[in-house]
């Protein structure tokens, strides 16, 4: 599974009854973070996602994504290439319709830096979540 936004953080992923493995750092091309009142992954050529890959049994997904917060999320498969550039095929979830143009979250953009730049992403990729 490729994480790529607040679901990164271990502990929320814990305190939801989900036990987190070790995570992967690992990146997805081709797609952007889109943030409007949810974040989100969209096809973006020459884009790229900072993210974390952890391994999880299905039970476990469905879990995850049955809360009425995060339901409307549906899983597609992407690449991931690691950090000693292995590529594996992981799953993510994405919002089936992108936020529009006019949408923001500023405090889940917030968050979502603050954990990025905890799990040491790199500061321009940190910067750049809006």
């Amino acid at each position: 599974m490729f994480f790529y936004g607040l679901f990164m953080d271990r502990t929320l992923l814990a305190s939801k009854g989900v036990i987190p493995p070790e995570p992967s750092f690992g990146i997805v091309r081709d797609w952007a973070l889109r943030i409007g009142h949810r974040a989100t992954l969209v096809p973006q050529q020459g884009s790229f996602v900072h993210g974390l890959v952890m391994s999880f049994p299905l039970p476990s997904l469905d879990q995850l994504y049955s809360e009425p917060s995060v339901a409307m999320y549906r899983p597609v498969a992407v690449l991931v290439e690691l950090r000693d550039s292995t590529i594996i095929p992981a799953l993510t979830y994405i919002l089936p319709e992108a936020p529009a143009p006019h949408e923001a979250n500023a405090e889940y953009a917030a968050k979502l830096r603050s954990l990025a730049d905890r799990l040491g992403f790199p500061a321009e990729y940190v910067t750049s979540i809006a």
